[in-house]
Protein backbone atom coordinates (compact mmCIF):
# COMPACT_ATOMS: atom_id res chain seq x y z
CA UNK A 1 0.00 0.00 0.00
CA UNK A 2 1.30 3.75 -0.49
CA UNK A 3 2.06 5.53 2.23
CA UNK A 4 1.56 8.78 0.11
CA UNK A 5 -1.78 10.29 -0.70
CA UNK A 6 -3.72 9.94 -3.90
CA UNK A 7 -2.50 13.29 -5.22
CA UNK A 8 1.16 12.47 -4.62
CA UNK A 9 1.06 8.96 -5.67
CA UNK A 10 -0.76 10.32 -9.24
CA UNK A 11 1.95 12.89 -9.44
CA UNK A 12 4.69 10.52 -9.07
CA UNK A 13 3.12 7.67 -11.38
CA UNK A 14 2.91 10.77 -13.91
CA UNK A 15 6.07 11.81 -13.55
CA UNK A 16 7.70 8.38 -14.08
CA UNK A 17 6.03 7.55 -16.63
CA UNK A 18 6.94 10.78 -18.40
CA UNK A 19 10.55 10.43 -17.98
CA UNK A 20 11.04 6.95 -18.67
CA UNK A 21 8.54 6.92 -21.75
CA UNK A 22 10.36 10.43 -23.08
CA UNK A 23 13.77 8.77 -22.23
CA UNK A 24 12.34 5.16 -24.32
CA UNK A 25 11.51 6.76 -27.46
CA UNK A 26 15.32 8.40 -28.02
CA UNK A 27 17.58 6.89 -29.76
CA UNK A 28 20.11 4.44 -27.19
CA UNK A 29 23.18 6.95 -27.31
CA UNK A 30 20.75 9.81 -26.43
CA UNK A 31 18.77 8.27 -23.80
CA UNK A 32 22.37 7.96 -22.01
CA UNK A 33 22.98 10.95 -22.56
CA UNK A 34 19.84 12.46 -21.96
CA UNK A 35 19.95 10.38 -18.53
CA UNK A 36 23.21 11.94 -17.79
CA UNK A 37 22.38 15.31 -17.78
CA UNK A 38 19.12 14.74 -15.63
CA UNK A 39 21.65 13.05 -12.99
CA UNK A 40 23.54 16.09 -13.32
CA UNK A 41 20.10 18.28 -12.67
CA UNK A 42 19.79 15.98 -9.70
CA UNK A 43 23.10 17.00 -8.29
CA UNK A 44 22.65 20.19 -8.05
CA UNK A 45 19.16 20.61 -6.68
CA UNK A 46 19.85 17.25 -4.18
CA UNK A 47 21.23 19.06 -1.40
CA UNK A 48 20.74 16.79 1.51
CA UNK A 49 20.99 13.79 -0.88
CA UNK A 50 24.80 15.52 -1.82
CA UNK A 51 25.92 16.49 1.49
CA UNK A 52 25.29 12.44 2.86
CA UNK A 53 27.62 11.55 -0.12
CA UNK A 54 30.31 13.92 1.04
CA UNK A 55 29.53 12.47 4.60
CA UNK A 56 30.42 8.69 3.49
CA UNK A 57 33.82 9.60 1.15
CA UNK A 58 35.34 11.66 4.10
CA UNK A 59 34.98 7.99 6.09
CA UNK A 60 35.63 5.80 2.79
CA UNK A 61 38.40 8.05 1.57
CA UNK A 62 39.66 10.42 3.97
CA UNK A 63 42.79 11.02 2.07
CA UNK A 64 41.27 12.81 -0.97
CA UNK A 65 40.70 16.00 -1.12
CA UNK A 66 36.95 17.43 -0.45
CA UNK A 67 37.50 18.62 -4.40
CA UNK A 68 38.05 15.29 -5.18
CA UNK A 69 35.30 13.80 -3.39
CA UNK A 70 32.79 16.61 -4.63
CA UNK A 71 33.59 15.15 -8.42
CA UNK A 72 33.01 11.82 -7.12
CA UNK A 73 29.47 12.45 -5.92
CA UNK A 74 28.69 14.24 -9.23
CA UNK A 75 29.40 10.67 -10.53
CA UNK A 76 27.41 8.92 -8.98
CA UNK A 77 24.61 10.84 -9.97
CA UNK A 78 25.15 10.72 -13.78
CA UNK A 79 26.18 6.86 -13.03
CA UNK A 80 21.68 6.78 -11.51
CA UNK A 81 20.65 9.32 -14.63
CA UNK A 82 23.00 7.26 -17.14
CA UNK A 83 21.54 4.01 -15.96
CA UNK A 84 17.69 5.68 -16.10
CA UNK A 85 18.38 6.09 -19.44
CA UNK A 86 19.83 2.45 -20.49
CA UNK A 87 16.78 0.80 -18.08
CA UNK A 88 13.87 3.00 -20.25
CA UNK A 89 14.81 1.25 -23.25
CA UNK A 90 14.35 -1.55 -21.84
CA UNK A 91 11.02 -1.29 -22.04
CA UNK A 92 9.70 -1.43 -25.35
CA UNK A 93 13.14 -1.54 -27.37
CA UNK A 94 14.14 -4.83 -29.65
CA UNK A 95 16.46 -7.21 -28.43
CA UNK A 96 18.82 -6.40 -31.42
CA UNK A 97 18.88 -2.74 -30.03
CA UNK A 98 19.87 -3.60 -26.13
CA UNK A 99 22.43 -5.68 -27.14
CA UNK A 100 24.76 -2.70 -28.48
CA UNK A 101 25.07 -1.29 -24.72
CA UNK A 102 26.20 -4.30 -22.96
CA UNK A 103 28.83 -6.95 -22.69
CA UNK A 104 28.94 -10.01 -20.58
CA UNK A 105 32.38 -11.04 -19.24
CA UNK A 106 32.73 -14.66 -17.28
CA UNK A 107 28.95 -16.09 -17.87
CA UNK A 108 30.31 -19.39 -18.78
CA UNK A 109 31.10 -19.54 -14.81
CA UNK A 110 27.49 -19.66 -14.38
CA UNK A 111 26.60 -21.37 -17.53
CA UNK A 112 28.43 -24.79 -16.30
CA UNK A 113 26.88 -24.76 -12.72
CA UNK A 114 23.33 -24.21 -14.85
CA UNK A 115 24.40 -27.34 -17.01
CA UNK A 116 24.75 -29.26 -13.20
CA UNK A 117 21.60 -27.98 -12.21
CA UNK A 118 23.04 -26.08 -9.23
CA UNK A 119 20.90 -23.34 -7.73
CA UNK A 120 22.89 -20.09 -7.42
CA UNK A 121 23.25 -16.83 -5.52
CA UNK A 122 24.32 -13.90 -7.25
CA UNK A 123 24.92 -11.06 -5.31
CA UNK A 124 25.96 -7.36 -6.67
CA UNK A 125 25.93 -3.64 -4.87
CA UNK A 126 24.34 -0.31 -6.64
CA UNK A 127 26.91 0.55 -8.48
CA UNK A 128 27.15 1.33 -12.18
CA UNK A 129 24.02 -0.99 -14.00
CA UNK A 130 22.67 -2.85 -11.38
CA UNK A 131 18.84 -2.83 -12.67
CA UNK A 132 20.37 -3.89 -15.78
CA UNK A 133 22.23 -7.40 -14.56
CA UNK A 134 19.38 -9.26 -14.66
CA UNK A 135 17.82 -7.84 -18.00
CA UNK A 136 20.85 -8.52 -19.67
CA UNK A 137 21.21 -12.26 -17.89
CA UNK A 138 17.43 -12.54 -19.32
CA UNK A 139 18.76 -11.77 -23.01
CA UNK A 140 21.24 -13.94 -22.93
CA UNK A 141 18.47 -17.07 -21.77
CA UNK A 142 19.24 -16.76 -18.07
CA UNK A 143 16.47 -15.14 -15.79
CA UNK A 144 16.77 -14.54 -12.15
CA UNK A 145 14.62 -14.43 -9.59
CA UNK A 146 15.35 -10.79 -8.16
CA UNK A 147 14.96 -9.90 -4.57
CA UNK A 148 13.87 -6.64 -4.73
CA UNK A 149 12.00 -3.88 -2.07
CA UNK A 150 8.86 -2.87 -3.55
CA UNK A 151 8.36 1.19 -4.64
CA UNK A 152 6.03 2.43 -2.02
CA UNK A 153 4.15 4.31 -4.74
CA UNK A 154 2.09 1.14 -6.22
CA UNK A 155 1.56 2.71 -9.86
CA UNK A 156 5.38 3.49 -10.10
CA UNK A 157 6.12 -0.04 -8.73
CA UNK A 158 3.86 -1.37 -11.49
CA UNK A 159 5.97 0.12 -14.38
CA UNK A 160 9.00 -0.63 -12.74
CA UNK A 161 8.24 -4.13 -12.07
CA UNK A 162 6.48 -4.82 -15.64
CA UNK A 163 10.09 -3.80 -17.25
CA UNK A 164 11.75 -5.88 -14.62
CA UNK A 165 10.24 -9.06 -15.89
CA UNK A 166 9.79 -8.44 -19.68
CA UNK A 167 12.45 -10.76 -20.65
CA UNK A 168 11.19 -13.88 -18.12
CA UNK A 169 12.62 -12.62 -15.13
CA UNK A 170 10.50 -12.63 -11.95
CA UNK A 171 10.76 -10.29 -8.93
CA UNK A 172 10.07 -11.53 -5.37
CA UNK A 173 9.31 -8.99 -2.51
CA UNK A 174 12.16 -9.01 0.31
CA UNK A 175 9.60 -8.95 3.10
CA UNK A 176 8.02 -11.95 2.28
CA UNK A 177 10.61 -13.59 -0.08
CA UNK A 178 12.10 -16.54 2.58
CA UNK A 179 10.77 -19.79 1.32
CA UNK A 180 10.58 -18.64 -2.47
CA UNK A 181 14.19 -17.98 -2.13
CA UNK A 182 14.99 -21.53 -0.53
CA UNK A 183 12.31 -22.83 -2.98
CA UNK A 184 14.59 -21.58 -6.33
CA UNK A 185 17.63 -22.41 -5.03
CA UNK A 186 16.76 -25.83 -4.31
CA UNK A 187 14.95 -25.92 -7.80
CA UNK A 188 18.36 -25.06 -9.30
CA UNK A 189 17.34 -21.57 -10.39
CA UNK A 190 19.36 -18.24 -9.38
CA UNK A 191 18.56 -15.71 -7.44
CA UNK A 192 20.08 -12.25 -7.36
CA UNK A 193 20.27 -9.94 -3.85
CA UNK A 194 21.75 -6.50 -3.27
CA UNK A 195 23.69 -6.35 -0.22
CA UNK A 196 25.57 -3.33 0.00
CA UNK A 197 22.89 -1.01 1.44
CA UNK A 198 22.05 0.06 5.46
CA UNK A 199 19.99 -2.30 7.45
CA UNK A 200 18.11 -2.19 10.80
CA UNK A 201 16.75 -4.56 13.65
CA UNK A 202 17.51 -8.83 13.24
CA UNK A 203 18.47 -8.57 9.61
CA UNK A 204 21.50 -7.21 10.36
CA UNK A 205 25.02 -8.41 11.32
CA UNK A 206 28.49 -5.83 12.20
CA UNK A 207 31.29 -6.23 9.79
CA UNK A 208 33.89 -3.53 8.42
CA UNK A 209 33.16 -1.58 5.31
CA UNK A 210 35.87 0.81 4.12
CA UNK A 211 36.82 0.32 7.69
CA UNK A 212 33.70 1.11 10.03
CA UNK A 213 31.60 -1.03 10.94
CA UNK A 214 28.25 -1.34 8.83
CA UNK A 215 25.25 -3.26 9.65
CA UNK A 216 25.11 -5.76 6.75
CA UNK A 217 22.48 -8.15 5.68
CA UNK A 218 23.28 -11.72 5.96
CA UNK A 219 20.84 -13.07 3.74
CA UNK A 220 23.15 -14.68 0.57
CA UNK A 221 25.47 -15.92 3.46
CA UNK A 222 22.85 -17.57 5.24
CA UNK A 223 20.93 -19.10 2.00
CA UNK A 224 24.06 -20.36 1.10
CA UNK A 225 25.24 -22.15 3.49
CA UNK A 226 22.16 -23.93 4.34
CA UNK A 227 21.46 -24.51 0.63
CA UNK A 228 24.68 -25.55 -0.49
CA UNK A 229 24.27 -23.25 -3.32
CA UNK A 230 27.56 -21.27 -4.95
CA UNK A 231 27.76 -17.38 -4.37
CA UNK A 232 28.73 -15.91 -6.94
CA UNK A 233 29.79 -12.31 -7.49
CA UNK A 234 28.45 -10.09 -10.79
CA UNK A 235 28.65 -6.41 -11.12
CA UNK A 236 27.71 -3.84 -14.00
CA UNK A 237 30.30 -1.49 -13.72
CA UNK A 238 30.23 1.43 -17.13
CA UNK A 239 32.85 1.17 -19.29
CA UNK A 240 33.57 4.55 -20.49
CA UNK A 241 36.11 3.94 -23.24
CA UNK A 242 33.68 1.05 -25.18
CA UNK A 243 30.45 3.17 -24.31
CA UNK A 244 29.01 0.10 -22.64
CA UNK A 245 27.96 -1.81 -19.38
CA UNK A 246 30.76 -4.57 -18.85
CA UNK A 247 28.86 -7.43 -16.98
CA UNK A 248 31.45 -8.97 -14.73
CA UNK A 249 30.78 -12.31 -13.57
CA UNK A 250 33.25 -14.21 -11.43
CA UNK A 251 33.75 -17.32 -10.42
CA UNK A 252 32.69 -18.72 -7.33
CA UNK A 253 33.36 -17.47 -4.16
CA UNK A 254 35.61 -19.90 -1.69
CA UNK A 255 33.61 -20.68 1.61
CA UNK A 256 35.69 -21.81 4.40
CA UNK A 257 33.33 -23.93 6.87
CA UNK A 258 34.05 -24.32 10.69
CA UNK A 259 31.06 -26.17 12.03
CA UNK A 260 29.90 -23.15 13.69
CA UNK A 261 26.93 -21.62 11.54
CA UNK A 262 26.88 -17.98 12.99
CA UNK A 263 30.48 -17.47 12.97
CA UNK A 264 30.09 -18.61 9.27
CA UNK A 265 27.79 -16.74 8.13
CA UNK A 266 29.60 -13.57 9.80
CA UNK A 267 32.89 -14.27 8.31
CA UNK A 268 31.10 -14.85 4.87
CA UNK A 269 29.35 -11.90 4.93
CA UNK A 270 32.60 -9.82 5.80
CA UNK A 271 34.23 -11.55 2.94
CA UNK A 272 31.35 -10.20 0.31
CA UNK A 273 31.72 -7.04 1.68
CA UNK A 274 35.32 -6.80 1.23
CA UNK A 275 34.56 -8.11 -2.48
CA UNK A 276 32.12 -5.04 -2.93
CA UNK A 277 34.72 -2.88 -1.38
CA UNK A 278 37.55 -3.35 -3.98
CA UNK A 279 34.42 -3.09 -6.49
CA UNK A 280 33.85 0.09 -5.32
CA UNK A 281 37.02 1.46 -5.19
CA UNK A 282 37.77 0.21 -8.25
CA UNK A 283 34.46 2.44 -9.66
CA UNK A 284 34.05 5.03 -6.93
CA UNK A 285 32.25 7.37 -8.78
CA UNK A 286 29.43 4.83 -9.88
CA UNK A 287 28.63 3.67 -6.44
CA UNK A 288 25.30 5.40 -4.37
CA UNK A 289 27.06 7.24 -2.33
CA UNK A 290 23.67 9.15 -1.33
CA UNK A 291 22.44 6.13 0.43
CA UNK A 292 23.43 6.68 4.43
CA UNK A 293 25.60 2.88 4.66
CA UNK A 294 26.30 3.81 8.16
CA UNK A 295 23.11 4.77 9.26
CA UNK A 296 22.55 2.18 12.05
CA UNK A 297 25.10 2.08 14.61
CA UNK A 298 26.41 -0.56 16.79
CA UNK A 299 24.91 -0.12 20.19
CA UNK A 300 26.81 2.75 22.33
CA UNK A 301 27.96 4.55 19.08
CA UNK A 302 26.56 8.40 18.05
CA UNK A 303 25.15 8.91 14.76
CA UNK A 304 27.54 8.96 11.89
CA UNK A 305 25.04 11.75 10.18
Amino acid sequence: MSKHGKLQTTLEYLAARLVLSGLGLMPMRMAISAGQGLGTVAYRLAGNLRRTGERNLQLAFPEKTEEERQEIVRGCFRSLGRQLGVFSKFAKSPIESLYEVFQITGLEHYEKLKAENKGVVFFTAHLGGWELLPLCSSLRGNPLNVVVRRIDNPKVERIVDKIRTRWGNQTLDKLSAGRQMIKALRSGEALGLLTDLNVVGEEAIYVDFFGVPAATNFMVAKLALRTKAPIMPMFAPWDEKRRKFDLQVSPPVTVELTGDEEADVLNLTAKLSRITEDKIRSYPDQWLWIHKRWKTRPPGEPSIY
